[in-house]
C-alpha cells in the first residue's frame, strides 16, 4: 500500500497539461505516465503516435492504465477537496499547493505549480499579498467615490425638497396674501357704502332741521304780531308740521357676519384649487432602484438602469416596488392610476421589503394598447 504522504504533487502531476492526472495511461516506450486526455489531444496533432515526453513511438494504439496511480490521484483530489471545503487551508484546487500567487489578468490566487504550468506561459503574477494591498487600494479608491456621490446624492435631494417645499409654500403664501387683500378690500368697499348711506341720511335731516327752524321762527314773530294780525294769519297750517318725525338707519351697520362667517373654511375651500389630485405621495426609500419617482412624488417610471440610491432596509429588492408615505390599518380604498401604454389588474400577492412587515400588494396582468 502506498502511503499518500511519501507522494508529493509532482508524482500525480501529468507532465503535459501540469495537472492532477484524471485517467493516467503507461505509454511503451520508457514507461511514460500521461493523462489519456492529453495524449489523445497529442496523437491528433501528429502523424505518428510517439510519447509526448521522449518522442519515441509506442507500439501500442491503447496504452494500458495506471490503475493505482489513478486511485492515488482520486484520493488526493477528494482529500483536497476536503480540505478547501472545511476552510482549514486555501489551497490552489488543481495541485493542491499553498495559494501564493496571483494571476494579474484573470485576477485569480494560483500556486506556483499553476505558474510553471504552459496554460499559464508568459502570463503576469504577483504575490497575494501585493495583490490585496493593490486591490484595497483600488476599493478604498472606488468606496471614496461612491460615498462622495452618495453625500452629493443626499445633498442634492435635500435641496430640491427644501426648493419644493418652498415653492409650495410660496404658493400658499401668496394664495392667502391675495385671500386677505380680497376680504379687506371688500369690507371697505362696504364701509365706503354704508359712510355715502350715512353721509346722504345726514343731509336730508339737516334740511329737515333747517325746515322745521324757519317755520318755528316764523310762528315765534307771528305770536307776537297785535290780536287781529294773528288770528287773520295762517298760523294753523304752518304750525301743522308735514315732517315724520326722524327714524334709526336700517342698514347703516358694517353686516360682520358676511365678512366672518365660516371664513377658514371659505379659503379652505378656494385653497384646494391649487392642491393637484395625487392623494398617494410615493416613500422614496422604499422604492426599488430600478424606479424613478418624479419631484413631487406622485408618479414613476422604470428604468432598465439602477439608480444610486441608499442600500437601507426599507428599500424593496428584489421586486420594483414603492410604497405610499401613508398606509391604511383597515378599510377599502382605491386610485384611479394614470398607466402609459399598458392596461392591467392585480391579484392579490404578499410580498415585503429586505427587512420588515410584509405587504398585501396584487400580482399584475398586462398587456399593451
Amino acid at each position: 500500500k502506498v502511503r499518500m504522504d511519501l507522494l508529493s504533487v509532482e508524482d500525480l502531476t501529468c507532465p503535459v497539461c501540469c495537472e492532477i492526472f484524471s485517467f493516467p495511461v503507461i505509454l511503451s516506450c520508457t514507461g511514460h505516465i500521461v493523462s489519456k486526455e492529453c495524449l489523445q489531444k497529442f496523437w491528433e496533432t501528429r502523424n505518428t503516435q510517439e510519447c509526448p515526453i521522449c518522442k519515441r513511438r509506442s507500439s501500442k494504439c491503447e496504452p494500458l492504465p495506471n490503475l493505482v496511480l489513478k486511485t492515488l490521484c482520486e484520493s488526493f483530489t477528494e482529500k483536497k477537496r476536503q480540505i478547501s471545503s472545511t476552510g482549514s487551508e486555501v489551497v490552489c484546487s488543481l495541485h493542491n499547493e499553498h495559494l501564493k500567487l496571483f494571476y494579474l489578468d484573470d485576477k485569480q490566487p494560483v500556486c506556483i505549480v499553476c505558474r510553471d504550468s504552459e496554460k499559464h506561459a508568459n502570463h503576469r503574477f504577483c504575490l497575494i499579498n501585493e495583490a490585496v494591498s493593490l486591490y484595497k487600494e483600488e476599493l478604498n479608491t472606488a468606496l471614496e467615490s461612491i460615498q462622495e456621490k452618495l453625500k452629493h446624492t443626499k445633498e442634492t435631494q435635500a435641496e430640491l425638497t427644501e426648493r419644493h417645499i418652498k415653492e409650495e409654500l410660496k404658493k400658499l403664501h401668496q394664495f392667502l396674501q391675495d385671500e386677505e387683500e380680497a376680504s379687506i378690500t371688500a369690507l371697505r368697499k362696504e364701509e365706503e357704502q354704508k359712510s355715502q348711506m350715512m353721509k346722504e341720511k345726514l343731509e336730508e335731516m339737516n334740511r329737515q332741521i333747517s325746515a322745521l327752524s324757519d317755520t318755528i321762527k316764523d310762528l315765534e314773530e307771528k305770536m307776537n304780531n297785535s290780536s287781529m294780525s294773528f288770528l287773520n294769519s295762517s298760523w294753523k297750517g304752518k304750525a301743522q308740521s308735514s315732517q315724520q318725525d326722524p327714524q334709526m338707519l336700517s342698514g347703516a351697520l358694517i353686516n360682520v357676519a358676511d365678512h366672518l362667517r365660516n371664513l377658514t373654511f371659505r379659503v379652505w375651500k378656494k385653497m384646494q384649487q391649487l392642491v393637484q389630485n395625487s392623494p398617494v405621495t410615493l416613500d422614496p426609500n422604499t422604492a426599488n432602484t430600478c424606479l424613478i419617482l418624479s419631484d413631487d412624488l406622485p408618479s414613476l417610471r422604470h428604468s432598465k438602469t439602477q439608480q444610486l440610491v441608499p442600500n437601507n432596509p426599507e428599500r424593496f429588492y428584489p421586486y420594483a416596488c414603492v410604497l405610499g408615505s401613508e398606509g391604511f390599518n383597515s378599510g377599502t380604498h382605491f386610485w384611479d392610476v394614470d398607466i402609459d401604454f399598458m392596461l392591467g389588474y392585480w391579484s392579490n400577492h404578499r410580498i415585503k421589503p429586505k427587512e420588515g412587515n410584509s405587504f398585501l400588494l396584487h400580482q399584475c396582468l398586462v398587456h399593451v394598447v
